[in-house]
């Protein structure tokens, strides 16, 4: 069993380069697979007057700071993959050669601009696709969208911070993806247990990462690298226990 761990780092990096640099390289440490960031331009989602407006437009990934970030992660052998939100973004992506793609919860609604077509670059690319449908959605449709494509469909509840008791765990384990939104390392380890009761070989979980002086929107639902390597040791060591 291979538990494919994602470290989502969403505005986290608050635009920095440097710091993006910092947080892929902890979570590096913390024997994360992936690190994760979210590609969307500021003013297709959000309007000025957000509570957050300059925290989101401050971190947007431009392909500049996307192309840097990629030789980083490259470089220290990490995966770098998106959340991207509109097309140009997934065929940029696709010139930097990363290896899947991620479609967040609210793509799958299709009511931001180029939702559709921004699914349509990502299933031409033929690359592993990660889906979070935690706001609904057409699971059919989106499944038909990506009949070419290997698919993982991720149990995840948009709710941020998300309760623990909220989690239905019979709906969580006909997915073989957790986009957790929890508080804390306690709900992906569970998962990654009943996951290895079922035999399933291949599982992804993604959770929020942040380093301990990050600022911005995402932090106050992510963990520590700190927390991330003590939650990633605990299911290494899941990985390789029997429960017959």
């Amino acid at each position: 069993m291979k538990t494919f761990v994602i470290a989502e780092i969403g505005s986290n990096w608050q635009g920095s380069i440097l710091i993006a640099k910092k947080i892929i390289l902890e979570c590096k440490k913390a024997d994360a697979d992936a690190v994760k960031f979210q590609m969307w331009r500021a003013n297709d989602l959000y309007t000025k007057d957000h509570l957050s407006w300059n925290e989101i437009k401050n971190s947007e990934l431009t392909f500049e700071k996307a192309r840097k970030i990629k030789e980083f992660a490259d470089e220290i052998k990490i995966e770098f993959l998106c959340s991207v939100f509109y097309p140009e973004g997934v065929k940029f992506l696709n010139k930097l050669k990363v290896k899947r793609f991620k479609v967040a919860s609210r793509t799958c609604l299709f009511k931001d601009p180029f939702s559709k077509e921004t699914l349509g670059e990502k299933a031409i690319s033929k690359k592993p696709i990660i889906i979070s449908m935690g706001m609904g959605g057409d699971k059919e449709k989106i499944r038909k969208i990506f009949k070419n494509n290997v698919k993982t469909f991720c149990y995840c509840i948009s709710e941020y911070p998300l309760k623990f008791e909220k989690i239905k765990w019979k709906d969580a384990l006909k997915f073989d993806g957790f986009s957790d939104h929890t508080m804390g390392i306690t709900a992906p380890i569970v998962f990654s247990i009943l996951k290895r009761k079922q035999n399933v070989k291949n599982i992804i979980i993604e959770k929020h990462v942040k380093l301990k002086n990050s600022k911005g929107p995402d932090t106050s639902t992510s963990i520590t690298t700190e927390e991330l390597k003590e939650m990633i040791n605990h299911i290494r060591i899941i990985e390789k226990s029997k429960f017959e």
